[in-house]
């Protein structure tokens, strides 16, 4: 009997028993199903059983490994992890039974589901990992899960930037610049938002709303709003836009917004209108000239009938400046430019550029 066969034997039999299992029991049903295996061979396929039933499984041991950014299981087969910006495939192979596993042990605590009636969830671990679940028929060769671990290390600006870039930065923070940070998926949007975050005054009031509360801000004052999707038995979803709402009746002193992507773009920026200077966001785009038009897209999906003139003005007089960040070839994070956002005569917002390729070009 191979391991993975032998692995599964004595989990099923394991489960069997309706309560929780010993060590030593589960030596005992290694022992039975394969009498020839020697000692270290046989903890070993006690360890492996006893992660299966507890935790993620077998992923928990990729969970702990702190290189690793991203777990993507694609279905039955090979697990692939990132590391150091780059998608590497792993010796941890799934079968579908235990990915359908994996998946339950995710959703079941948090009141979800998924299934065909509910292909697509999305969920946080305990230690704030952000989990993404796709079932059939949405899937084709799923269940897929991915799991974006959540680090509890805060990177210093200086990390993304040189110092002079950092500097400027870290200023318009505490002069109460407002600032959206752009780029692509995994660009390190939110790492960048949460060392910005670090300058913030400690005295201040500041009210945080994210899909998944991944922000870890140093002052005593803050308080931490979590978008909820729709459950399976009825509750409603709470979109981030009724949690921009929310804030705006806290009394902040400034509201970070993890990441805008509907309608409550017009939320966000009028209240940055509004005596909440200082505020944080980030957007989807691959620039900072796309994110001023997907900024001005969002805003007019806000069911308000404003028309573009209007919403361009609101943006122009409420974001300060546009910080793109990228990976660099080896995979780290950059600060590739920072735009200062201005109104043009012909009726469009526009950009002036402060920092070009990772260097400083204009003051701020």
């Amino acid at each position: 009997m191979d391991a993975a066969a032998l692995d599964r034997a004595v989990h099923d039999e394991a489960l069997a028993e309706g309560r929780p299992v010993s060590a030593a029991e589960l030596g005992a049903l290694v022992h039975r199903h394969a009498p020839l295996l020697d000692a270290a061979e046989a903890d070993a396929a006690v360890r492996r059983v006893q992660a299966r039933m507890h935790g993620l499984g077998v992923l928990d041991g990729l969970l702990r490994d702190d290189t690793v950014t991203d777990v993507l299981v694609n279905g039955p087969g090979p697990v692939w992890v990132e590391r150091h910006g780059q998608v590497e495939v792993t010796d941890v192979v799934l079968d579908e039974p235990e990915v359908r596993r994996l998946v339950e042990r995710v959703v079941a605590p948090l009141g979800l589901r998924a299934d065909r009636r509910n292909p697509l969830v999305d969920a946080r671990l305990p230690d704030g990992s952000r989990v993404h679940v796709a079932m059939p028929p949405l899937a084709v060769d799923g269940p897929y899960l991915t799991v974006r671990r959540f680090t509890a290390r805060t990177l210093p600006v200086t990390d993304f930037a040189a110092t002079d870039v950092a500097d400027l930065l870290v200023a318009a923070v505490r002069d109460r610049r407002n600032l959206v940070v752009v780029g692509g998926t995994g660009a390190g949007k939110t790492t960048l938002l949460n060392a910005l975050c670090q300058h913030l005054d400690p005295g201040e009031r500041v009210v945080t709303v994210e899909d998944a509360a991944e922000l870890r801000l140093p002052g005593a004052h803050v308080v931490r709003l979590e978008s909820r999707p729709a459950s399976p038995d009825g509750l409603p979803a709470v979109p981030i836009r009724e949690l921009v709402r929310t804030a705006l009746r806290m009394r902040p002193d400034r509201i970070v917004v993890g990441e805008v992507r509907g309608g409550e773009a017009l939320d966000m920026l009028q209240a940055m209108n509004t005596g909440h200077e200082g505020s944080l966001s980030t957007c989807h785009a691959n620039g900072t000239v796309q994110a001023l038009r997907r900024l001005e897209t969002m805003a007019l999906t806000a069911g308000v009938d404003l028309p573009l003139r209007a919403v361009r003005d609101q943006l122009v007089s409420a974001v300060d400046l546009l910080v793109q960040v990228g990976r660099a070839p080896d995979g780290a994070r950059r600060v590739l430019a920072v735009d200062r956002v201005v109104d043009d005569p012909d009726a469009r917002v526009r950009t002036v550029p402060l920092v070009v390729d990772g260097r400083p070009v204009a003051a701020p």
